[in-house]
């Protein structure tokens, strides 16, 4: 459970664990305070714990004097074989849809209700952009997390519908309305967004699929006049050939 505050065991390490586990995309910076109350722990004893796991490199703490997750924790995270595999694969045509578009590329995948980025190449253009490696955003917000949202679960679809917290004054918070795109996505095969996540950004992205299942999405970030009619088809065509190109790399031999 993200923020744990369920009492943690009697050992070093589930101890460890619960202080790791008080940060969720909520709560992504934390006084040691903080962290011992969520943790369930004594302060005395988060400190030490705390000081661990700063050596060990799993937290770091920040100029301000509170603590954000460590780069290592990353590092471990993309060695599972399922991202790791998908990142590497996925890399070189990430880079040649960036040649072709000149804009933000995102490699994402679903992680629950959230879209996580797993890789990001930074476009030449002043268009604004939130995510970064590693971080989450809804999916309803973003191209990617809306492609992924429409071939999720239908648990999954209900629960983002029950729940579509407005980010920017265009981000759809009308179910019907979000689960009409969703449709659209599963019948013209790619979605798009218009400042949902961020103002003066406009996105398009397309499903990345081995063999019949969907493993990731493929977008890219671009000014919101790039996403007219004129344009669109070209980009999405891109989009396209990338994502097919990831998925015959990712198809078994």
């Amino acid at each position: 459970m993200a923020g744990n505050t369920s009492a943690p065991g009697d050992t070093v390490t589930s101890r460890a664990l619960a202080l790791v586990g008080a940060f969720d995309p909520d709560h992504r910076r934390l006084t040691l305070t903080a962290m011992a109350q969520r943790a369930g722990l004594p302060v005395p004893t988060a400190h030490r714990l705390v000081g661990e796991l700063v050596t060990w490199g799993a937290l770091t703490r920040t100029k301000a004097g509170d603590y954000v997750v460590g780069r290592r924790l990353w590092d471990l995270a993309m060695l599972a074989p399922v991202q790791a595999g998908l990142v590497e694969t996925a890399s070189p045509f990430l880079h040649d849809l960036y040649g072709a578009t000149l804009a933000t590329v995102h490699l994402a995948v679903r992680d629950e209700t959230q879209v996580l980025y797993l890789d990001r190449l930074g476009g030449s253009a002043s268009v604004p952009v939130v995510s970064t490696i590693g971080s989450r955003l809804p999916l309803h917000t973003t191209g990617v997390g809306k492609v992924l949202l429409a071939h999720a679960p239908s648990t999954v679809r209900a629960a983002v519908l029950g729940d579509l917290t407005r980010v920017t004054a265009y981000t759809i918070t009308a179910p019907g309305t979000l689960q009409r795109q969703l449709d659209a996505v599963l019948t013209d095969g790619y979605a798009t967004t218009s400042e949902e996540m961020s103002l003066g950004a406009a996105s398009l992205a397309v499903p990345v699929r081995a063999g019949d299942a969907v493993v990731a999405a493929l977008g890219i970030v671009v000014a919101p006049r790039r996403g007219a009619d004129h344009e669109r088809l070209r980009l999405v065509a891109a989009l396209q050939v990338a994502a097919r190109g990831i998925g015959r790399s990712l198809a078994p031999s």
